[in-house]
């Protein structure tokens, strides 16, 4: 989908085209089981440390729709879930909430997603369309601003701070503020790209193995 010079993502909440960075149609270092992971281009918080400054400018990266972004997230008919990520997510609530209903009419799916935005804030003040609605879609919300600090090198949230909130049953038996962290190193021909929740040592190490291999341009890191 080449880019609308008109078009707001932001002001639309995603609709009727997605603004995604990025999707990786397997992995199993952002949630339990083998997920999808859509990363949402665009985010209002700038967190000191972040892992994926590049998808932290407002600006269009690619354009599509929830129904070319479902076709892509469950290539693979293993996947069981799909994380939403970024960016930051709620800035494209109603896309996202719109992809998570498609695909659920396609399979069973659970559904993760971080924001910097705490939920208290989401509920009373949300930050555009449709954030009610991807709510009523999420099963595991995982809030708060990243904070480098604060980074414990445990479970599936970045640091300390932010908070896992269980809007469903589906996942509860699974520990996210204790399991082991996990990141994988997907290869391409014209980039690399990180996927999990690194510690700042892995982060480092990740960018200094690849500062020769691949230009900077071309490597992509995804919480």
């Amino acid at each position: 989908m080449s880019a609308v010079s008109d078009y707001d993502p932001w002001a639309s909440g995603g609709l009727p085209y997605l603004n995604v960075a990025h999707i990786c149609p397997a992995t199993r270092a952002l949630g339990p089981g083998l997920r999808a992971v859509l990363w949402v281009q665009g985010c209002c918080f700038r967190c000191p440390g972040c892992i994926a400054p590049d998808w932290i400018p407002q600006r269009i990266a690619r354009l599509m729709t929830p129904e070319e972004a479902v076709t892509q997230l469950l290539v693979y008919p293993q996947v069981t879930g799909l994380t939403f990520s970024g960016g930051e997510p709620m800035l494209q609530a109603a896309g996202l909430a719109a992809v998570a209903r498609l695909a659920r009419r396609r399979r069973e799916l659970s559904i993760i997603c971080y924001t910097g935005f705490t939920l208290e804030q989401l509920r009373a003040r949300p930050p555009g369309p449709g954030v009610e609605d991807l709510l009523g879609e999420i099963d595991v919300l995982i809030d708060g601003p990243y904070v480098a600090a604060l980074n414990d090198r445990r479970g599936l949230r970045g640091s300390a701070n932010q908070r896992v909130h269980h809007l469903t049953d589906r996942l509860r038996g699974f520990d996210f503020e204790r399991a082991p962290r996990r990141i994988e190193i997907h290869l391409r021909d014209d980039y690399a790209l990180l996927v999990g929740i690194p510690t700042s040592e892995q982060l480092k190490a990740f960018e200094q193995a690849f500062e020769r291999a691949i230009p900077p341009s071309r490597r992509t890191q995804g919480g």
